[in-house]
C-alpha cells in the first residue's frame, strides 16, 4: 500500500531493482491481479510475501453479517497460504451501528478467533491482531492497545493468534514497551510495521501515515524494544499517504528504502 500506484508486476520489478527482498501485500490488488497469478509472480521473482492484509471486521451482531465475515476471513487465510505467507493481519472492526458496547464487540472478536484460529493453523497461517490508534475505535478497530490485543490473543495458542506491532498506532502508549516484552515472551509478535506520525493530520485521518523520519516517532527505540523481545522477522514499512501516492511509485519506494536504512536500521 505504500506504493499502491504501482501495479503488482511493476512493484515486483521495483523491489528487484532496489534490492527489497520482501513485500507485504493487500488483498484488494491481489484479488484484482488474481491470487494464483500473484503467487506465481512473487515466487518467480524470488520475493518473500511477509504478510497479507487484511482479515478481520468481526464485530457485527447480525447473524448473517457475522457468517459472511467468517467466510471472508477463511478465504483470506486461504489466500495467505496460496501466497506463501505465514501471517494474516487482522483489523478487528468497529462498533456496530447504534452500539456503544466496546466490551461486547471485543468478545465477538474472541468468538470469531475461536473459529478462525484452528482454520488458520490447518493452512500454516498465523493470525496477527493489529491494535489501531484509539481514534479508530468507533468505526474501524475496537482493539486500541497491545494490552487489549494480547488479552484476546492469549486465549489461543501462540502459533494460531498473535499481534501486530505498528509504530503509527502505538507510539503514544507508554505501556507498549512492557506489552512488547509480554508478547515476545510468548512468541506472539507476528509482524512489526513502521510508519511515522506527522501533523497536522489530513482530513479523514486514515491516510496520515508519514514518511519515515518526517514525524515524531523514535524508530531506533521501538526497534530496540522489539529486538529485545526476541523478534527476528521482517520489518514492514506501511505508509498510507496521498502525497506519496501522487508521486512516481519507483521514486517513492527508493526513498522509503533509503529512509528505512537511515531511520529504522541505522
Amino acid at each position: 500500500m505504500t506504493v499502491r500506484q504501482l501495479s503488482l508486476p511493476a512493484l515486483v520489478d521495483a523491489c528487484l531493482d532496489l534490492g527489497v527482498p520482501g513485500v507485504g501485500l493487500w488483498r484488494e490488488p491481489v484479488r484484482s491481479h488474481g491470487v494464483e497469478a500473484t503467487a506465481k509472480l512473487v515466487r518467480e521473482a524470488g520475493l518473500t510475501v511477509t504478510t497479507l492484509c487484511r482479515g478481520g471486521f468481526l464485530t457485527a451482531t447480525d447473524p448473517r453479517e457475522r457468517a459472511e465475515a467468517i467466510t471472508d476471513n477463511r478465504r483470506a487465510v486461504e489466500e495467505a497460504a496460496a501466497l506463501g505467507t505465514r501471517v494474516l493481519v487482522l483489523v478487528s472492526g468497529g462498533l456496530p451501528a447504534g452500539s456503544k458496547d466496546l466490551h461486547g464487540a471485543r468478545e465477538r472478536v474472541a468468538d470469531a478467533l475461536a473459529v478462525l484460529g484452528p482454520y488458520a493453523e490447518q493452512h500454516g497461517v498465523r493470525l496477527a491482531i493489529e491494535p489501531l490508534h484509539p481514534m479508530f475505535a468507533a468505526d474501524r478497530c475496537v482493539v486500541s492497545t497491545l494490552t487489549q490485543a494480547l488479552d484476546l490473543a492469549e486465549r489461543f495458542p501462540a502459533h494460531q493468534v498473535g499481534v501486530t506491532v505498528d509504530t503509527y498506532h502505538l507510539w503514544w502508549d507508554d505501556t507498549a514497551p512492557a506489552q512488547i516484552a509480554r508478547a515476545g515472551a510468548q512468541h506472539r509478535i507476528h509482524t512489526f510495521q513502521v510508519a511515522d506520525w506527522t501533523t497536522p493530520l489530513p482530513e479523514g485521518v486514515l491516510n496520515g501515515r508519514g514518511q519515515l523520519g518526517d514525524g515524531t516517532i523514535d524508530f531506533p527505540t521501538w526497534r530496540h524494544h522489539v529486538d529485545s523481545a526476541g523478534y527476528t522477522g521482517p520489518i514492514e514499512a506501511e505508509l498510507f499517504n496521498e502525497n506519496l501516492w501522487s508521486r512516481d511509485g519507483h521514486e517513492v519506494l527508493r526513498e522509503t528504502a533509503e529512509r528505512f536504512v537511515t531511520h529504522v536500521l541505522g
